[in-house]
């Protein structure tokens, strides 16, 4: 991709409305453009970075043996009224009647709908256990949205669902789970740390929340200062001292990026779906849930790396991998050199964009610092005379000054070495 034909507007001054550093990011690398509170468009970039989150989650999601679903945005009214979430949510539906008069609502999740098609298809134990998952847009009537996609009208998730015979096959479910969210915010490059929580109106016996650290986070988790205790959420708001240590502990703020549940029979049995065990006797289907804020991930790893300058991207989610800056495109030899490199890491499979605009060299350095490529080659005049290039890591600022020969071979090791 060349800058000079990409679709990247970004902003010199931070927009009024931002507040979250994620926020204001996102907005002034381009990533995301506002269209009405809590709605936003994804920008090119922005929309690649959405696309490289979603394939680490398919990846792991596979990977764990669950089997991927695309189901419905709208919504029946009558499933949630039978499960009587409908009253739950209240106003952060969104509710409306289709031309022939029936109710219907955009769906916020979508235990009902997948339940409904489970009573359908699923009758026998030989069926179970199964994980079936989507990634879907959602839709809540957010009363303050906030923080940019943190809290957003419109938002997208990983939420799968998985049936079982009993409680002893849903903790195998539950665990398979627990472990594919690790692996996909390790690979994500998220520090985040994983909490029991209240499970609160999606029910059930037990949940898990993964939380990442963040000053602008919605929700709140104790940690105690002197042992390896934490926890969220209500006693997160209620206590002064550490449950296993009797030290002091603080409260801090958090992101809720994935969140585990046991639902049990919650759903199953009052949607009737059930199935006959090896003794023929019929049971309503154990179920358990998980779901991702797909839109969170990105908010919450930028959140953890930025700097003054911009946003510095773990390697595995950047929208570019590298990225070669010309300081002066009229000068015929550094467009010419560049033009080589870029060519080279292209072939070796890098994801590169070549900064070719006609702008002043200082300009495409704030715009480099501020998209925060993780690798950043810069042709210039000065260097070019020795025939040299200079290769810039973004997260630590290193410099090297490396032989245009030796360039491409360069940026394939420094970028092996970047952990994510």
């Amino acid at each position: 991709m060349r800058w000079s034909k990409a679709f990247i507007p970004t902003l010199k001054e931070t927009p009024n409305e931002a507040e979250a550093k994620s926020h204001i990011l996102m907005l002034r690398a381009g990533l995301i453009s506002k269209l009405a509170a809590g709605i936003y468009t994804y920008l090119p970039i922005g929309f690649k970075v959405l696309k490289k989150v979603e394939e680490i989650v398919r990846r792991h999601m596979d990977a764990a043996g669950a089997q991927e679903v695309l189901m419905p945005a709208m919504h029946p009214k009558e499933l949630w009224e039978k499960t009587g979430r409908d009253k739950a949510l209240g106003e952060e539906m969104y509710s409306f009647k289709d031309r022939t008069g029936r109710d219907m609502v955009l769906g916020p999740t979508h235990e009902e709908v997948i339940t409904d098609l489970a009573s359908h298809y699923i009758k026998s134990y030989k069926q179970l256990p199964i994980i079936l998952y989507q990634i879907q847009t959602k839709f809540r009537d957010e009363p303050r949205p906030r923080f940019g996609v943190i809290r957003s009208k419109e938002f997208i998730m990983k939420d799968a669902y998985s049936f079982n015979t009993d409680d002893k096959d849903l903790d195998k479910s539950y665990k398979k789970m627990h472990k594919a969210y690790c692996g996909i915010f390790d690979e994500c490059g998220l520090d985040y740390f994983v909490v029991e929580a209240d499970s609160g109106f999606m029910g059930g016996s037990e949940s898990a929340e993964f939380m990442v650290a963040a000053d602008n986070g919605e929700d709140l988790f104790a940690k105690c200062k002197k042992c390896d205790y934490i926890t969220g959420h209500g006693i997160a708001e209620t206590a002064d001292i550490c449950p296993k240590c009797s030290k002091e502990i603080e409260v801090k703020r958090a992101i809720e990026v994935g969140h585990i549940f046991k639902l049990g029979t919650k759903y199953t049995k009052v949607l009737g779906a059930s199935f006959l065990d090896e003794g023929g006797k019929l049971n309503d289907i154990t179920m358990g849930c998980y779901g991702i804020g797909v839109n969170r991930i990105i908010a919450s790893v930028i959140e953890q790396n930025n700097d003054d300058n911009g946003i510095i991207w773990p390697k595995a989610i950047a929208p570019f991998e590298a990225l070669v800056v010309v300081c002066n495109a009229k000068h015929e030899d550094s467009l010419k050199a560049a033009e080589g490199i870029y060519a080279g890491l292209k072939e070796a499979g890098i994801d590169v964009l070549l900064d070719d605009r006609d702008l002043r060299a200082g300009v495409k350095f704030k715009d480099a610092d501020l998209i925060g490529i993780p690798l950043q080659i810069v042709v210039g005049e000065r260097n070019l005379a020795s025939s040299k290039v200079e290769i810039k890591v973004r997260k630590t600022a290193q410099i090297k000054l490396m032989g245009v020969e030796e360039c491409v071979s360069e940026a394939e090791k420094t970028l092996d070495l970047l952990r994510v």
